[in-house]
């Protein structure tokens, strides 16, 4: 199979599974199965694409010119290829979870369910594999519509409410900075198209290039960059498979993927190094980092506890791409796939809770653990992926993240990671120390009322966590697709 029907089958794929998906509505084993085997197959194919990037291939496909100069395309390049095989992993595991999920839940509306969360991975794709900030930016707006659904799927008045501030947060930095500064670049450059190394040097004044990088970087409110951040707790009244693809698979990286890509191809590390806004830029950030972590403290809820979690390690990335050197920019990298799969682990385990001893609460979770063994083993490995720690793979991320700090003289920066990681080893390692070693509340029948989530639900969570340990033992595949990325 060639490249081009390779990132062309990557978009349309998922599109064609949820549209059997709803074919097969009435028949939800062969309804279910479609993802499962799709996302496989689209996995196997994405992996063959790293020859390609090994080789230096460009690979470019225009599929229609939209005005003259500006083309919706897509093209393969590292950062794409690494968001693309998180994404297209990551897919099949949580339609598994969400097979045991939703049907243990007793939930409905099930097969709208799983064809807006195959469209949804479409649109993450195209966003992966965009060839310029246009195509980029059509998907991006896609993803938002296309999940809107998936927030609102209980269809209460919570859900509803919750709806509406994530279309009015993510819709509004989109058009109202991100378009912006999509048109603006346009304008003074004369192009869209990702180039290695950018392509907005010499283009414009020092004022307006800074101008530019603010409106891209606040622009992207998927990245939960602060204060544009509310929407994500918000979107936590939709089900926990939702939860795992809007925190690990497709939206909230999505953000991040677009404010490196944005660093390394359209303004390039050096032209970042030399804006005055850049290192303001990486302390809002490092602020995002250290409030979200100490409003998680605060969380009763266990989901909207890991909500802050998740608005806290986004801005790693982002700090990372405002780092503008190498080490940034690899953990930064790295650390969508480390993060992915160490917080999928997370909310999967908060949803087998749900499920099988109906808790939401920390406070309600004492003793859990004496009869769910395994979810709570299983978050632990999570818990220790977040906070960066052996042998978890969120280590290597954060490790590359520290030389960034350190390579760019900021120590300061190095001390919010640290700072950081100490916060969520308190809010964090709370849940399963409370969970193995507290007796039950005086109130609960347990502990022969309660017992593990369905097997589906168990075989997901045992698979992200085993990847979350694997990644440390062989982060090589993600660590070469971020070195070929700064390689000249």
């Amino acid at each position: 199979m060639s490249p081009v029907t390779v990132i062309l089958a990557a978009v349309l794929l998922p599109v064609l599974a949820a549209g059997l998906v709803l074919f097969l509505g009435r028949w939800p084993n062969l309804r279910e199965a479609v993802p499962i085997a799709t996302g496989t197959a689209l996995f196997a194919m994405i992996y063959s694409l790293m020859d390609v990037v090994r080789s230096g291939e460009v690979v470019r496909y225009s599929l229609i010119e939209v005005v003259p100069g500006v083309d919706l395309a897509l093209h393969i390049e590292p950062l794409g290829v690494l968001f693309a095989l998180v994404a297209s992993f990551l897919w099949p595991v949580t339609t598994l979870y969400a097979v045991g999920y939703m049907r243990g839940h007793h939930e409905e509306n099930q097969t709208r369910f799983f064809t807006f969360f195959a469209i949804s991975i479409g649109a993450a794709m195209g966003v992966a594999f965009s060839a310029n900030l246009f195509t980029l930016f059509a998907f991006y707006e896609v993803l938002t519509l296309c999940t809107f659904p998936l927030v609102t799927h209980h269809q209460t008045e919570e859900a509803r409410n919750a709806g509406r501030i994530y279309l009015g947060i993510l819709l509004t930095t989109s058009i109202a900075f991100q378009l912006l500064a999509i048109i603006w670049a346009w304008q003074v450059a004369g192009t869209v198209d990702f180039v290695r190394g950018g392509f907005l040097e010499g283009t414009a004044s020092p004022l307006v290039l800074n101008v530019l990088l603010v409106l891209f970087v606040f622009g992207v409110g998927k990245a939960a960059v602060m204060p544009f951040h509310r929407w994500l707790p918000a979107a936590m009244v939709a089900p926990t498979p939702v939860s795992a693809l809007l925190h690990a698979v497709a939206v909230v990286k999505a953000g991040v993927f677009t404010v490196l890509k944005v660093a390394v191809y359209v303004f390039g590390l050096d032209l970042m190094g030399e804006l005055a806004v850049t290192p303001w830029l990486a302390w809002t950030a490092a602020a995002t980092i250290l409030i979200g972590s100490l409003v998680a403290f605060t969380k009763d809820n266990l989901k909207a506890r890991l909500a802050y979690s998740t608005i806290s390690q986004l801005s790693y990335i982002v700090l990372g791409a405002m780092l503008a050197n190498a080490y940034g920019i690899i953990g930064g990298g790295m650390h969508i796939a480390m993060h992915a799969f160490g917080k999928i682990t997370l909310f999967f385990a908060a949803g087998a809770i749900m499920v099988a001893a109906h808790e939401k609460k920390i406070s309600r979770m004492h003793g859990l653990g004496r009869t769910m063994p395994f979810t709570f083993g299983a978050f632990f490995i999570g818990s220790l992926s977040i906070i960066g720690v052996p042998p978890a793979g969120g280590s290597w991320s954060k490790w590359y993240l520290g030389m960034g700090t350190m390579e760019a003289g900021q120590v300061g920066l190095l001390a919010v990671l640290m700072v950081s990681s100490l916060l969520g080893l308190v809010y964090l390692l709370e849940v399963p120390i409370r969970a193995f070693f507290s007796p039950p509340p005086p109130d609960s029948r347990r502990p022969d009322d309660v017992h593990e989530a369905p097997l589906p639900v168990l075989i997901a969570i045992g698979i992200t966590a085993t990847a979350t340990v694997a990644l440390f033992v062989n982060p090589g595949p993600f660590h070469e697709l971020m070195t070929l990325l700064v390689t000249p």
